[in-house]
């Protein structure tokens, strides 16, 4: 009894530990997301400055994204603007790829698969495969270009129908935690 009670104190943690280990690798190329975020950048709305955050939530089964943008006073908006979304990273175990889903302030709900991945996980392209709340056809990419440990620059391209993507966003954040 000494001997099973000793072999299953050896081996329980062992098989618990190489679980988690695997379940951890999944999130690699992603995993330098994870913390608080600030940038400036700008496109289309106009330049604004960005606050982000990136955290494991549920068991580590997704990534939360926090996002907000202040922009500064333009023609159109003389106040400026704030933009406000939520987003999820999560793996599609059938697909085998990551996907994320955002939810923005003004209603419009994105949508993406992982397009791409360099492979030194350094470049990740997500490319939208839904969007609620916006005319049929038009389609979105999200490109992450892990430039350090501390700075991400993120691209946020819009197509109309039957068009090229063109640029809406560029930002380079900088990491804070």
């Amino acid at each position: 009894m000494r001997k099973l009670f000793f072999l299953l104190a050896i081996i329980v943690p062992t098989i618990l530990f190489a679980q988690s280990t695997k379940h951890d690798s999944i999130w690699l190329p992603l995993k330098p997301f994870v913390g608080e975020w600030i940038g400036d950048g700008g496109g289309e709305p106009g330049i604004g400055k960005y606050n982000r955050s990136y955290q494991f939530i549920l068991n580590k089964n997704f990534i939360e994204i926090k996002s907000q943008t202040k922009y500064k006073p333009t023609d159109k908006h003389p106040e400026g603007e704030l933009h406000e979304d939520i987003g999820y990273f999560s793996y599609d175990k059938g697909l085998k790829k990551f996907k994320l889903r955002q939810f923005h302030a003004e209603g419009f709900v994105n949508e993406f698969v992982l397009d791409s991945i360099s492979d030194d996980n350094r470049t990740i392209v997500f490319q939208t495969v839904a969007i609620e709340n916006i005319p049929k056809g038009w389609k979105a990419k999200e490109t992450y270009r892990i430039i350090s440990e501390n700075e991400i620059e993120e691209t946020f391209e819009l197509a109309e129908p039957n068009k090229d993507f063109e640029v809406y966003s560029k930002v380079k954040l900088v990491r804070q935690k």
